[in-house]
C-alpha cells in the first residue's frame, strides 16, 4: 500500500482527503504545519505529498524544492484554495506534478492520483 502525507493545516481538508485516499487502497497521514511535515518525512517518505500553498509555519510553494531535494521519488500536488493561474504556473514550474484548487471533487482527487501511481 503506498503511503500519501497530506500538508494541510485545515482539519476537515486532511479528513476528507483521508477518507477518499482510503478509497484508493493508499495510506494516507497528515500534518498540519511545515516544521511538522520535516519530521513526519523523515520518518517515512511517502509516494505522494499533498501540499497546502498557505500554512500557518510558511508556504507550501517555498518548501517544493525541500521536498525535491530530500526525497526526489516522492510526487508534490498542490493544494490550495488560492487557485490563480500565476500560482499554479509557479507552482509548476518549481515541479509539482498536479495542482487542485479548493474545493475539490473525489473524481478529481481520484484522477490525479491515478496519473502518479
Amino acid at each position: 500500500m503506498s503511503s500519501v502525507l497530506i500538508i494541510d493545516d485545515e482539519i476537515d481538508i486532511c479528513y476528507l482527503l483521508s477518507g477518499i485516499l482510503k478509497h484508493k487502497n493508499l495510506q494516507p497521514n497528515y500534518v498540519n504545519s511545515l516544521s511538522e511535515a520535516v519530521i513526519a518525512l523523515k520518518k517515512e517518505i511517502p509516494q505522494i505529498v499533498f501540499l497546502d500553498n498557505h500554512l500557518p509555519d510558511g508556504m507550501g510553494m517555498d518548501f517544493i524544492d525541500y521536498i525535491k531535494k530530500n526525497y526526489p521519488l516522492t510526487k508534490i500536488i498542490m493544494i490550495t484554495a488560492y487557485d490563480t493561474s500565476a500560482d499554479r504556473s509557479k507552482a509548476l514550474e518549481l515541479g509539482v506534478h498536479g495542482f487542485i484548487g479548493k474545493p475539490f471533487t473525489r473524481d478529481i482527487i481520484y484522477k490525479t492520483v491515478e496519473q502518479l501511481v
